[in-house]
């Protein structure tokens, strides 16, 4: 009965995958149709040793890196904030969570062009307010600023995986450890984090999945500039592919990044399936 359906899957990956293998091993090029020769490895060795794959590579872990660390620790302390009851905190959820269903477009472009302008932007009135210059994010800390925007993005989600685990917690356990004398940080650090542990391990395998693959912000903003500076691999194989037309090298890159990202997600696995078995 699920045959037809592990067809269709299978040919909707397989097809794909083997047209990109294919053009990854040949010279194609859209501004020169007919030169479709056979070349090999030499895609793949061109685009591994390209200034560009250094740059992107670097720029790809300091973005996946960073925006974790900003989202799980942010994550897990306002969580614990709004798990309190208190007046409105109904309200305060659904705003806090919100961001998170914004298109990473929109997103990209009310931080551009509402927060961090350097002369309209809100950043820049507190600056002013305050007697200092203001800052040109995307020329002189444009990686910072990418960071910022995807963190803002990507919290929302951290926020809601966390604030639902946080309901299972045992409230009985708790309250046992205060009559014991436990203050707030010894509930924190020795019952709390503990509990988070498995939705902080799935927080980490999802983000990681779909930040090896942020382009949206990128393009709206920086278009991966100045230079290399936010140049990731997702920018640098939409450069090849569409700017620079080489469909051939691109494909190479593609094939690249996805041989990475299941590294990465093999590990990411490993860790969360040992996560499972400890607890």
């Amino acid at each position: 009965m699920v045959s037809p359906s592990v067809l269709v899957l299978l040919l909707w990956m397989i097809v794909p995958l083997s047209m990109t293998i294919y053009f990854s091993l040949i010279r194609y090029n859209l501004l020169y149709p007919g030169e479709n020769e056979f070349v090999g490895f030499e895609n793949y060795e061109f685009f591994l040793t390209d200034e560009g794959f250094f740059a992107g590579m670097g720029n790809t872990l300091l973005l996946v890196g960073f925006t974790l660390l900003i989202t799980v620790v942010l994550g897990v302390l306002i969580s614990v904030l709004v798990n309190k009851a208190f007046w409105g905190r109904g309200i305060v959820r659904v705003m806090l969570i919100s961001p998170f269903f914004i298109m990473p477009t929109v997103n990209a472009l009310v931080w551009k062009n509402l927060l961090l302008h350097p002369v309209s932007g809100v950043f820049a009135a507190v600056w002013t307010f305050f007697g200092a210059e203001p800052i040109d994010w995307f020329t002189h800390y444009p990686l910072t600023a990418i960071i910022m925007i995807v963190s803002w993005q990507w919290l929302p989600f951290a926020i809601l995986i966390l604030m639902t685990a946080l309901q299972s917690l045992d409230q009985e356990q708790q309250e046992a450890a205060r009559l014991d004398g436990a203050g707030p940080w010894a509930l924190f650090y020795h019952i709390t984090l503990p509990h988070l542990a498995r939705p902080i391990a799935v927080v980490v395998m999802i983000e990681t999945i779909f930040l090896l693959s942020i382009f949206a912000e990128i393009f709206t903003t920086t278009g991966g500039g100045p230079g290399y500076e936010t140049t990731n691999l997702a920018y640098l194989i939409y450069s090849q592919a569409l700017l620079q037309f080489d469909v051939g090298l691109a494909s190479a890159g593609g094939l690249i990044a996805v041989l990475l990202a299941n590294i990465a997600a093999f590990f990411l696995v490993r860790m969360i399936g040992k996560n499972l078995t400890e607890a």
